[in-house]
């Protein structure tokens, strides 16, 4: 799996208007093949701050998002920002839940090398 996070840091008082945009990008992200998720976040501690976060199945099937005009239509939205965006991509070898939380606690109650 790969994560794709965009941030991007909105002009004073037009958050809303760069958040909507973005939001009209998730519905079509999300149905694009291999995208297992599109999550649009706001930074609580920097109000003005947008993330956008994509979860692809491939390294191929990422490149055909950056590839398409949906991207292009994100690329086009950064110019917008305050400051250059910020955009890292993470490849990703395993993914944990809870699972990994019950047996870390489990191991630290018994005291046993787990």
């Amino acid at each position: 799996m790969i994560i794709a996070q965009l941030g991007i840091l909105a002009p004073h008082g037009q958050r809303q208007e760069l958040g909507k945009a973005f939001v009209s990008l998730v519905g079509p992200t999300q149905v694009q093949p291999g995208c297992l998720g599109c999550r649009l976040f706001q930074n609580w501690q920097e109000s003005d701050e947008l993330v956008i976060q994509t979860n692809w199945a491939t390294e191929e099937n990422l490149v055909r998002h950056l590839q398409s005009d949906i991207y292009k239509r994100l690329l086009m939205l950064l110019e917008l920002g305050r400051t250059p965006p910020v955009l890292q991509f993470y490849m990703v070898e395993q993914v944990s839940g809870l699972e990994l939380v019950e047996k870390a606690r489990n191991c630290a109650a018994i005291s046993e090398d787990c």
